[in-house]
């Protein structure tokens, strides 16, 4: 699921990129630079990413990426909205084809039972359109981080198939 092939997700993506001459810029919350790190470990990386947003705190999601104070409220960091907020947010700022966000609880604690450990939120916006998906993961923090990275590159690379 997570390889075409030889190649690895987060490849597929820089070469779909590279085609399209688009470029990505990405916002993360609980994935913390993972998923920009993948990119960047690949050669290349440079003609396809502009950047990433560590966005951890919600003041961070506010003030840089133009997350409402309601959508917080209402919705909360680890939402639908908040990750299409994200995206968008992180699209206009870094002035990108696409963009993507992941905001979920990695663990072990901040859960609760409408949001446990493991619900992330990931979101991919251009002006194809926008995609969500909601995981529901378990395993720990590393791998609720690490699934959550190659999922979200598997957003991308369906977005930029369709």
């Amino acid at each position: 699921m997570y390889e075409v092939g030889p190649r690895k997700m987060p490849e597929v993506v820089k070469d779909l990129l590279a085609d399209k001459q688009w470029k990505l810029s990405l916002a993360e919350s609980c994935t913390a630079g993972l998923a920009a790190a993948a990119i960047v470990d690949l050669p290349g990386a440079s003609a396809v990413l502009t950047g990433g947003v560590v966005a951890y705190e919600n003041r961070i999601k506010q003030t840089v990426l133009g997350v409402s104070e309601e959508i917080l409220v209402r919705d909360g960091a680890v939402s639908e909205a908040c990750a299409l907020a994200m995206a968008r947010g992180c699209r206009d700022i870094m002035k990108t084809e696409i963009a993507a966000a992941v905001t979920g609880i990695a663990g072990p604690d901040g859960g609760s039972p409408d949001k446990p450990v493991g619900t992330v939120w990931l979101a991919v916006v251009s002006d194809q359109g926008e995609q969500t998906r909601k995981l529901q993961l378990g395993g720990g923090r590393e791998r609720i981080r690490r699934v959550s990275v190659l999922n979200v590159f598997n957003l991308i690379r369906q977005h930029l198939l369709t």
